[in-house]
């Protein structure tokens, strides 16, 4: 009688505890939504060929550290407009990965938006000044900081973008990462072809960019996650081994100007460690 009286109080008491351990050893289910600096393109190995996607991009190296279940839908090229469309007509909303068990979500978006890359490009001069014209006098002509406002303009669908995550992931945390020192002041001509007032100009639009993608994140109950500060000395300037973000000739299997191996690594930490 004993015996049985003891053995119904055990299942009891299992009963009560293990819904709550069962929750405490599912993983944190992890959905990383971004564009190509999050994507990792030409990194090896590439787990998706249309969005250049790598299994070393810094969602993975995160979501090991974490013990997470990550779904990672990144993809490079992605714009604000590819979360709720297809993007190249066939790549599945990134929205789509979304649940309401989401636990965690990083979001890497808005240099596209606000045409960057191609202006980073058009700033390219491989002979010294005045063989050449500066970008940061075409983008400044009449006054008007021409990507600073196309960043501001950016600004507002962000804030949305943030809320319709808030909304298909209710429960989720959200981390939305910047972008890093691409180019030190001055920069390093000819190592990377860009003069260098037009580099310091360049830094300085992605600075503002990463004003307003702070601003909107804590505008919209998201965590902002730094990764300009700590890549400072890591840019595209630095030495192979010390570089975080690549030039326009990679040192490793990275794409030109954006991140390595060795920044997604960097990046990955500093990811998880705000996730924690």
């Amino acid at each position: 009688m004993k015996r049985r009286v003891l053995l119904a109080v055990g299942v009891m008491l299992a009963g009560l505890v293990s819904p709550a351990v069962a929750r405490a050893a599912e993983p944190l289910e992890y959905v990383a939504l971004g564009d190509s600096s999050a994507a990792g393109p030409l990194i090896l190995p590439q787990i998706d060929l249309p969005c250049l996607r790598s299994s070393a991009n810094y969602p993975h190296v995160a979501a090991a550290k974490l013990g997470a279940r990550l779904t990672d839908v990144t993809c490079s090229g992605a714009a604000i407009p590819d979360f709720s469309g297809k993007q190249f007509g066939f790549v599945p909303p990134q929205y789509k990965a979304l649940k309401s068990t989401t636990d965690l979500v990083t979001v890497a978006i808005g240099a596209n938006d606000s045409g960057l890359f191609q202006a980073a490009l058009s700033c390219i001069n491989l002979l010294p000044a005045p063989a050449g014209v500066s970008c940061k006098e075409r983008y400044t002509a009449g006054g008007k900081d021409q990507l600073a406002a196309s960043i501001d303009a950016t600004a507002p669908a962000l804030g949305k973008a943030l809320d319709r995550i808030h909304e298909l992931a209710p429960n989720a945390r959200i981390l939305v990462t910047g972008y890093g020192t691409y180019i030190r002041p001055g920069g390093c001509f000819p190592q990377v072809p860009v003069w260098p007032a037009d580099g310091s100009y360049l830094q300085g639009v992605i600075d503002h960019l990463n004003r307003m993608i702070a601003t909107q994140s804590a505008a919209h109950n998201a965590t902002y996650v730094d990764l300009r500060t700590p890549s400072i000395g890591h840019d595209t300037c630095a030495p192979a081994s010390q570089r975080w973000l690549e030039g326009l000739i990679p040192a490793s299997d990275a794409a030109p100007l954006h991140p390595s191996r060795r920044g997604m690594a960097a990046f990955a930490n500093l990811v998880a460690a705000a996730a924690n």
